[in-house]
């Protein structure tokens, strides 16, 4: 991926992140019954993924994030 394509899908995953928090956070509504969506998991799922778009922006801008290796 591409620099363009990669700060493309890190600013959707937040967003997602974002919503994804929110709507875990709001309080249960007893009369609709349990929730079918795991916001909470979904959220982190967002954080991780932002996390390796976040090093492989990090590579694609010329930082080394890797071992070294040793000789």
């Amino acid at each position: 991926m591409d620099i363009p394509v990669t700060l493309t899908a890190l600013a959707v995953l937040l967003a997602l992140a974002v919503f994804c928090g929110w709507r875990g956070a709001r309080p249960p509504n007893i009369l609709k019954g349990p929730r079918l969506m795991p916001w909470r998991p979904l959220m982190m799922l967002c954080v991780v993924a932002i996390m390796l778009l976040t090093v492989h922006l990090l590579n694609l801008l010329g930082m080394q994030t890797g071992n070294q290796t040793r000789y």
